[in-house]
């Protein structure tokens, strides 16, 4: 299904370039690889892939500042950016996902569990749904297919995995959510982050949309309330 799908690959790493580029085209993938930022950013904009995979650790700018870059061109809107990195740290984690990734990787690599994970996001991105999703609750306003949020009239951006723990809290309002569901549901399988990091989320989003709104039922999880009810 996900058969000639363009993928890069940024990686100073010879031996994984290699070992990924191998076994993604076996699979049927379209791939393009980079070795730094610079020449990555530049093949992105040229070849428009479907995917990015891009190393944390670059020789001329890091991974957190390139996918910044990316997502601020809204080429790359849409485009699935996947971390890869031998760090694992809850830090690391968080850093990634606001700055706009889709997943995080762990090195080391087994191959056959990256191919799969590598089809897991696919088939998870295409099943979002396609039509305008504008979701209304007191004076918080969510729109699921702009990934924008409006409070009290004013536009707040969030990360793209807090926006996405909001959506799905927000989409079953008083249905109280365990951490471990909000792993299962927002990351795909294999390295999930800890509980701590969807703590960090949660009082993220506080932060932006005010603490009504997310209540904490201790030891369990997270639920929405609307305020109108």
């Amino acid at each position: 299904m996900y058969k000639n799908k363009k993928i890069l690959i940024i990686d100073d790493e010879q031996d994984i370039l290699d070992l990924l580029s191998y076994n993604l085209k076996k699979e049927g993938y379209q791939v393009s690889l980079a070795s730094t930022s610079a020449d990555g950013i530049d093949l992105a904009k040229k070849e428009h892939p479907d995917m990015i995979i891009l190393d944390i650790m670059l020789p001329d700018t890091d991974g957190i500042e390139t996918c910044n870059k990316l997502r601020e061109n809204p080429q790359f809107e849409k485009t699935i950016i996947i971390f890869l990195t031998a760090r694992g740290e809850t830090y690391t984690e968080v850093a990634s996902f606001e700055a706009g990734a889709d997943d995080f990787i762990v090195k080391p690599l087994r191959p056959q569990a990256f191919i799969s994970r590598i089809k897991s996001i696919f088939k998870r991105n295409s099943n979002l749904p396609e039509e305008m999703h504008v979701l209304k609750f007191d004076n918080l306003v969510v729109n699921e297919d702009q990934y924008l949020i409006t409070i009290a009239d004013r536009d707040v951006l969030l990360p793209k995995k807090a926006f996405e723990i909001l959506l799905l809290l927000c989409k079953k309002p008083g249905r109280l959510f365990t951490r471990e569901e909000i792993h299962e549901i927002i990351w795909s399988n294999g390295n999930k982050p800890t509980g701590r990091t969807i703590d960090v989320y949660i009082s993220r989003i506080r932060e932006s949309i005010g603490e009504k709104y997310i209540t904490t039922v201790k030891g369990v999880g997270y639920k929405f309330t609307n305020p109108k009810y």
